[in-house]
């Protein structure tokens, strides 16, 4: 068993045992401006010094189970096919046809043998090459001899998820995901299933929707609902290259919550969702959270889910990391959200926020989704039929959930603001240290 060390208490600036930090890392206590959230120009060059050479999530590795089945990833102006070829190969072409740069494909998700292009059925086999130019007798060799084959990128894959780049010298995926790519094979992402897929476009900057996922000072003031079941007091972790670490602990009340004792209906949600009787309970408030542990265990000796390899911290908490410069991944032994910030192609008040969830779906009497996932009855649990992406277009009403519309409402008034003269830029407490790290990184590439 892993064992836990340090926790900070916001309120009193001490250590509770918690688990294994990482080294500090001091980002200073500088003030950027505020064009960087409205600045069309300061988009522009973000997308080519930062999002142009940036490994990015494209999406999970189980979606794409068989060979010829691929998904489509769009991401500001670009458009990308991530396909798995011959030999359980996985290749990512830019989405367009060499001939006159039609897209090749239009769907989300599909399971084809080759690529034709709509226009003049040029055919490209999975790995890129071209198989086939139409009327190629046409054609001066001189001209096609310039290249038919599709631009491809590069493409890894770490932890069950697929990671493209458009700079063909970027380090090598596991290299940069360095420290955190141990902890994230502890879930299992391999062995888990999308069963729900959805994006809204949110009238924000994408970095505004970075920073929201990346703190939990706000759950207070835009999500009081959280309070009686989770916990302000964190430990953050930061690493180089922009990524960082955040415990969230579950099943406790936030210190800020009026009854420390009273076990409140939220906590006997996730006693529940452990196996725990809340009727039967007890215990206050204050051991929840070591019940929700235990329970987890005794679930694991009798399932066999090896949760051995786990912390007490990870097997009732959720464990966020940031992997920059888009990704937010939310880890459950149960299941995994991964939250990406999409950025517009042209506007800097606009960017898609797409959330992916993945669930290790057990057979077993008594086991099922926890309830804090927010799952409906008529969510397919199993693994055997990949959902549909859901897409809320701007102005059109939330459809994420209860949290996730409070965001999807105060984002935008966050973005006005930015853009007003009063607003200087933003000033950052300790307990938004991952914004500044992640910010400190995306300053970092912008100067290069």
């Amino acid at each position: 068993m892993k064992t836990d060390f340090d926790l900070w208490d916001i309120h009193t600036g001490a250590y509770h045992p918690f688990n294994d930090r990482a080294p500090r890392i001091d980002n200073g206590t500088g003030r950027p401006g505020p064009d960087r959230y409205t600045d069309p120009a300061f988009a522009k060059a973000e997308w080519d010094r930062v999002f142009a050479r940036s490994w990015l999530l494209a999406g999970p590795a189980s979606d794409i189970p068989e060979e010829g089945d691929f998904f489509r990833f769009d991401i500001g102006p670009e458009s990308f096919i991530v396909v798995r070829g011959a030999d359980d190969a996985i290749h990512a072409h830019y989405n367009v046809c060499p001939h006159r740069g039609s897209q090749l494909v239009m769907s989300d998700f599909g399971s084809l043998d080759r690529f034709t292009c709509p226009f003049h059925s040029w055919k490209f086999d999975l790995d890129g090459t071209n198989i086939a130019v139409t009327d190629a007798e046409t054609f001066r060799p001189e001209v096609l001899c310039h290249g038919t084959d599709l631009t491809s990128v590069r493409c890894e894959v770490a932890a069950g998820l697929v990671f493209i780049s458009m700079d063909p010298d970027i380090k090598p995926l596991k290299e940069f995901l360095g420290p955190i790519l141990p902890q994230l094979e502890l879930y299992e992402i391999d062995q888990m299933y999308v069963v729900q897929h959805r994006r809204s476009d949110w009238g924000a900057n994408w970095k505004g929707g970075v920073d929201a996922f990346a703190e939990i000072y706000h759950l207070h003031a835009v999500h009081p609902q959280t309070q009686g079941l989770m916990d302000d007091r964190t430990q953050i972790d930061l690493w180089e290259g922009g990524l960082s670490r955040q415990f969230v602990p579950f099943a406790q009340p936030s210190p800020r919550y009026g009854d420390q004792e009273g076990v409140n209906p939220g906590i006997q949600m996730m006693l529940r969702d452990a196996g725990v009787d809340p009727e039967t309970f007890s215990g206050t408030a204050r051991d929840t959270r070591a019940a929700v542990q235990q329970a987890k265990r005794r679930r694991s000796d009798e399932l066999g889910l090896r949760y051995d390899r786990f912390s007490d911290s990870q097997l009732s908490d959720s464990v966020v990391y940031s992997i920059f410069p888009n990704v937010q991944i939310g880890c459950h032994p149960e299941a995994v959200f991964l939250h990406r910030f999409i950025p517009h192609a042209t506007d800097p008040n606009q960017f898609t926020y797409d959330t992916c969830i993945l669930y290790r779906h057990v057979d077993a009497p008594g086991y099922g989704a926890p309830a804090w996932m927010g799952m409906g009855d008529d969510v397919d649990m199993s693994g055997r039929t990949r959902p549909e992406i859901v897409h809320t277009k701007l102005g059109e009403p939330p459809c994420c959930g209860e949290v996730l519309d409070q965001d999807s409402h105060l984002l935008p008034v966050v973005q006005k603001g930015a853009h007003s003269r009063g607003f200087k830029g933003p000033l950052w407490s300790e307990q938004e240290g991952r914004l500044r790290h992640f910010h400190a990184e995306l300053d970092r590439l912008m100067a290069e």
